[in-house]
């Protein structure tokens, strides 16, 4: 069984086939039971930590929380004992102990495309952006240009690049004012990330304020908006009724923004870390479904939505990630950081570009299989799954430019074919 990343777990493997799923999901339950909580191994008096995760109707195994015993302390979100009493698999993400589902990750994902579902992604790293010159600072940032924000409470997606134009994260900025701006930012790479734009706001009239003190929760799908107003204060009420798409505002020390990452309708809520059980305690009874990272990453997969690390990374670029929308080109004047390299890459001709594939047959497509193409194994999927709303599975792929609409992809071996399609599958529970 060979191990690769699922969800940004710290181990996982794959079942080899229907019949390997009932003996040794058995043996993994088994040993679950007898590992959890306990040690194993020793190497150089550390001791390890093992959990495993089986789910076996997607012919999955993830061993989470390897990790040295005492090496480190596991971040936890203020949701924490909320996630645990409601019975969560936690796991290991990045350094915080996140929740990877409640008991089943597929009634999560369709609560999420037919209802509505809430995660706690307090992970994530948001930081203000102060003074006089952070538009300035952030045209020279980022790819897309803030000077298409027409106005306070507007939001948009970039990604941040090095000289050569490679992928440092991407993020949503938000203008809260004309001297205020907010990003949120990846919690995998919070630390270069907080030293590459420190070291780039160097000559600009900015101030740089991590919000450490700030939880964020995001819920999502067609009932997420109504319910979530329904236990809002009237001005807050007022305010979120006139958000559109990638908008925010701010009220009564929360922020409210029209933004998500699972390919629906929903908001993203920062507010203080000591309110955020109430209201996470309210929706749930409100009838939302609390939505772990499993549910989170079908979905955002199923929207054709990039996982950073994973899709991408410094060693691509926004041009073969499908992400050039998100590059502004105009005014030539405001040379941001890596324009020269993408522009460069654009005229040379981008040698690879980034599909969705639909698999014709029955299997699963995972990261780092390799795509064939007219008999080569030019491509590699880059996400790969089991798609509950399609009943199929799909990945994104980066592969030749040329590729056409069909190719093979190799699964253990066995050539399956797959359809070539744009990369997204689902927008706002419709099958595109």
């Amino acid at each position: 069984m060979k191990c690769q990343d699922y969800s940004n777990s710290k181990y996982c493997g794959r079942l080899q086939s229907k019949k390997q799923n009932i003996f040794l999901s058995l043996l993994m339950i088994l040993l679950e039971a007898i590992f959890r909580q306990n040690t194993f191994g020793q190497t150089e008096g550390k001791r390890y930590v093992l959990s495993l995760v089986v789910m076996p109707h997607l012919g999955i195994i993830i061993c989470t929380n390897a990790r040295k015993k005492g090496v480190a302390m596991i971040a936890k979100t203020p949701l924490h004992a909320s996630h645990v009493a409601l019975g969560a698999k936690m796991v290991d993400f990045h350094g915080w102990e996140m929740p990877l589902h409640y008991g089943s990750q597929l009634e999560e994902h369709h609560s999420v495309r037919q209802h509505a579902g809430m995660f706690d992604v307090s992970h994530m790293t948001i930081v203000d952006v102060l003074g006089a010159g952070g538009r300035q600072f952030l045209r020279k940032l980022l790819t897309n240009d803030v000077d298409l924000l027409e106005h306070t409470g507007r939001a948009l997606y970039s990604c941040m690049c090095n000289e050569h134009g490679g992928i440092i994260d991407d993020l949503i900025a938000y203008q809260r004012a004309s001297d205020n701006y907010r990003i949120v930012l990846n919690s995998a790479t919070r630390a270069r990330d907080l030293a590459w734009i420190r070291s780039k706001s160097e000559g600009f009239a900015v101030g740089l304020q991590e919000r450490n003190e700030l939880a964020m929760l995001a819920v999502q799908g067609p009932e997420a908006i109504a319910k979530t107003m329904s236990l809002l204060t009237p001005a807050q009420t007022d305010a979120v009724s006139t958000l559109t798409n990638f908008e925010c505002v701010d009220i009564d020390s929360w922020f409210f923004a029209r933004t998500g990452y699972t390919g629906e309708d929903g908001l993203e809520i920062i507010l203080p870390k000591e309110e955020i059980t109430r209201l996470w305690s309210s929706l749930l009874e409100a009838g939302v479904k609390p939505c772990g990272l499993a549910a989170r990453d079908t979905l955002r997969l199923e929207a054709g939505m990039l996982l950073y690390g994973q899709d991408m990374d410094e060693s691509t670029t926004p041009l073969e990630s499908g992400l050039e929308w998100t590059v502004k080109w105009q005014p030539e004047e405001r040379d941001f950081i890596g324009m020269g390299a993408l522009l460069s890459q654009k005229q040379q001709g981008v040698k690879r570009k980034f599909v969705g594939l639909i698999l014709q047959d029955k299997g699963v497509m995972r990261s780092g299989q390799r795509v064939i193409v007219e008999g080569h194994a030019d491509g590699v999927i880059t996400s790969g799954t089991y798609s509950p709303t399609l009943a199929k599975s799909i990945a994104l792929a980066r592969v030749p430019a040329k590729t056409g609409e069909q190719v093979m992809v190799d699964i253990r071996g066995k050539l399956i074919p797959a359809k070539v399609v744009k990369p997204r599958f689902v927008k706002r529970g419709q099958i595109l």
